[in-house]
């Protein structure tokens, strides 16, 4: 039974973070069209979000296993 929770864990921080990585290069997507003139300050907020993210998914990934 615990190896499926682990399981059923691990597949909802893979969605969350999946939605997560959307929502944020589309929000990165609008505010470029928007302002086009900082595509370069905002593209790299967007990378740094969006491997904080995939850390964060990452380590909850390795502790929901263990």
């Amino acid at each position: 039974m615990e190896g499926t929770l682990n399981l059923i864990g691990a597949g909802l921080v893979v969605i969350g973070a999946g939605l997560g990585l959307g929502k944020i290069g589309g929000s990165a997507m609008d505010a470029i069209a928007r302002q086009p003139e900082a595509a370069g300050k905002i593209q790299t907020a967007m990378i740094i979000i969006a491997a904080l993210l995939e850390g964060l998914a990452f380590a909850a990934i390795i502790l929901g296993k263990s």
